[in-house]
């Protein structure tokens, strides 16, 4: 893609995020995701009722009665986007491709959070951690952003989804909004994803958007295919005449969603899936609708 391609492709989703995000998505936006998060305030002294795991023990000790930290609601936000640049994005038959998708669909979340004056941030992530970008405000890093959703090449074709979110948990410290964009089409066992979903979605609000194609899930009846997998870069001809051939793959493929849709209600965490050729709009309206029934339920 040349240069100029280039430009064209992010001002063409510019317009559009820009669109969705001031028109549709500001109001969910900022009622699930505002003042999500506590800050340390100051320390005031303890009064009969306050809540004693509150109680600040160093001033304590040193002021010799009791102190309490008191904490406000964190108007600013942290967003950060954890987006999957493996192979297997690199993949469509209806719609566009799954990387495409993917860049849309980060792109309007990075412009829901400049239109509410948060912070995004952005890693790039395959069976390594390709390129961290550090949160920041601002048009100018937000079209940084897109460019590196449409051009950025990644090193490496696999998928670390565990990496990926322990590197999350331990770079960003403080509690922040995060979306996880993949479309799971991982080698590692769905079960090893459990430990550190866990811990990134205690320590942040972590939100999971599969982006897939139609055909992750089944084979077409086309008789001998050749199939390339974009992580390892293997070809492995198959007869997909044969409908026992077709029922394993989506067998298989259907097994391994049931676990992750299982892992998602096991750790609690936010989750959708988007077709290629769906409409995403819809989608994440439903995520942010999920998002604040979820707040509602915790108060």
């Amino acid at each position: 893609m040349t240069s100029e391609e280039i430009l064209q492709k992010v001002r063409k989703i510019e317009i559009k995020a820009r669109g969705l995000s001031r028109n549709i998505f500001a109001g969910e936006y900022h009622s699930q995701f505002k003042g999500r998060g506590m800050a340390f305030s100051e320390v005031r002294e303890y009064q009969p009722g306050d809540d004693v795991r509150a109680i600040d023990w160093n001033v304590t000790a040193r002021l010799n009665k009791p102190f309490i930290k008191v904490y406000e609601e964190e108007r600013e936000l942290t967003v950060m986007l954890l987006v999957d640049v493996s192979g297997s994005r690199n993949f469509g038959t209806i719609g566009q491709f799954k990387r495409d998708q993917m860049a849309e669909v980060a792109a309007t979340l990075a412009f829901s959070t400049i239109e509410n004056n948060d912070k995004v941030g952005v890693i790039f992530f395959s069976d390594k951690i390709e390129k961290y970008i550090p949160p920041k405000k601002g048009k100018t890093h937000i079209l940084h952003i897109i460019r590196q959703l449409i051009s950025f090449e990644p090193q490496s074709q696999g998928t670390d989804i565990s990496l990926a979110l322990e590197y999350f948990a331990n770079a960003q410290k403080r509690r922040c909004t995060a979306f996880l964009i993949s479309d799971f089409v991982v080698r590692e066992k769905i079960s090893d994803l459990e430990k550190p979903m866990m811990i990134a979605s205690n320590k942040h609000d972590l939100n999971v958007i599969q982006i897939y194609d139609r055909y992750d899930f089944r084979l077409p009846d086309v008789g001998l295919l050749k199939v390339h997998d974009a992580e390892t870069g293997r070809d492995v001809w198959t007869d997909t005449s044969l409908a026992s051939t077709r029922n394993a793959f989506a067998l298989s493929r259907k097994k391994k969603q049931e676990e992750l849709i299982s892992l998602m209600t096991k750790t609690g965490v936010n989750n959708i899936s988007i077709r290629t050729d769906e409409d995403y709009v819809k989608a994440l309206m439903l995520l942010f609708n999920r998002g604040k029934n979820r707040t509602k339920e915790k108060k």
